[in-house]
């Protein structure tokens, strides 16, 4: 076989490298494997007869509209039903405010590169979204990490690490059962959030797919509907409500940001699919959306329930865990000097065969390998109780 002459890598693709994670939830996906690591929603509770009636129609009854091109923005009818959700939660915005994904994920994306240059700071919680990271490493950043509580990203600390860094761009932030930990941010540091961002000039950037997912606890309001000068950027998603599958999300933004990230989309992928926009409108239009929801809350709450139930039955006292209000995740603390990936390399997975994500990878400053990051939404009950008593079982043996 001929020599395979390797490329220049430009120089951003120093910032993007693999870890031992991608091959540990490989590992994890093998059949047999009780999985606690990826935050998939319940393929159970996915709208299946409602979709393929969607799908069916959309097909067949738009004179193959459905199968054309279509504006970058997305469906203008998709991006109205989107600004209707979003002002019914106190975000009052119109069709011309948003702009169509490709899932969360791209929005994250974009927004690295209209917002970025090399050397530039993300200020993110402490732990933060993996995926995030993933996303805004090829833009050259540098990160500044914020100590997060159980009322979330510690404004004090925030205030300190703006006046300390000049070159602050951006504040990433997931207030509603933040990914990885599953905390809230409480409405007195939101509020303080958003005069910290006016104070250093800083954009916003809330990223909450898990937000209709509260099965416990106040309804609180978004930072977008709470922002009064255009600095917040609402990133939103159909994945965890209707199917990630359909790999749709939106922005909402100011109209600057969202014609500026309009033309990124444009460049990037011309626009989404036309006919997966033309289903979830029509899903939208036909069915109660939010009855839909209430059932995905009120399994995801018993199964979380179940879940922090099996951990302080089985696991040891020293481990603690996060008691979410909603959304997909609790957040596992080992005691000083534990290692949880090595953990499950060399006992979780061969002995016991579970598999959970090690938290490291979520620092983006300093990793802290004594955490993990377990998701209750997929796996069923049994598995979860399973899961659960089999890996405390294998730390009490260890800790």
């Amino acid at each position: 076989m001929d020599a395979v002459t390797t490329p220049r890598w430009a120089q951003r693709m120093q910032q993007v490298q693999p870890n031992a994670i991608g091959e540990l939830l490989r590992l994890g996906a093998e059949p047999g494997v009780m999985s606690f690591g990826g935050g998939y929603p319940d393929a159970g509770l996915f709208p299946i007869a409602g979709l393929e009636e969607v799908f069916r129609e959309a097909i067949s009854g738009t004179g193959g509209a459905a199968l054309q091109y279509t504006v970058a923005e997305g469906s203008p009818k998709l991006r109205a039903q989107i600004a209707a959700r979003m002002t019914a939660d106190g975000a009052a915005c119109d069709a011309e405010d948003v702009l169509v994904l490709q899932g969360g994920q791209q929005g994250l994306d974009l927004l690295g590169r209209l917002l970025l240059d090399p050397g530039d700071v993300v200020v993110t919680e402490d732990p933060t979204f993996l995926g995030a990271l993933i996303a805004f490493d090829p833009c050259q950043p540098r990160y500044a990490a914020v100590p997060m509580d159980a009322e979330g990203m510690d404004m004090a600390a925030l205030e300190a690490v703006l006046k300390a860094t000049p070159r602050a761009r951006v504040i990433y932030t997931i207030p509603d059962f933040q990914n990885p930990t599953g905390v809230t941010m409480s409405l007195p540091r939101r509020l303080r959030l958003l005069e910290l961002a006016e104070e250093f000039d800083l954009m916003v950037i809330e990223d909450t797919p898990y937000r209709p997912l509260r099965f416990a606890g106040t309804h609180l309001p978004t930072l977008k509907s709470l922002d009064r000068s255009g600095r917040v950027i609402f990133l939103g998603s159909f994945s965890k409500i209707l199917a990630p599958g359909l790999r749709l999300g939106w922005a909402v933004a100011s109209r600057p940001v969202i014609e500026r990230l309009t033309l990124l989309k444009l460049a990037a992928d011309t626009q989404c699919s036309t006919l997966n926009m033309a289903a979830a409108s029509l899903f939208l239009e036909r069915f109660d959306v939010d009855a839909h929801v209430a059932t995905i809350r009120s399994a995801y709450a018993e199964k979380k329930e179940k879940m922090l139930g099996a951990i302080r039955r089985h696991f040891p006292q020293s481990v603690t865990c996060t008691d979410p209000e909603g959304g997909m995740f609790t957040w596992l603390t080992f005691p000083e000097g534990f290692d949880a990936t090595a953990f499950m390399r060399d006992h979780a997975l061969p002995e016991v065969r579970v598999a959970y994500v090690p938290g490291a990878s979520f620092f983006p400053v300093t990793p802290r390998p004594n955490h993990a990051r377990l998701s209750y939404s997929a796996p069923s009950l049994d598995t979860i109780e399973r899961g659960m008593a089999a890996l405390g079982g294998l730390l009490k043996r260890h800790l």
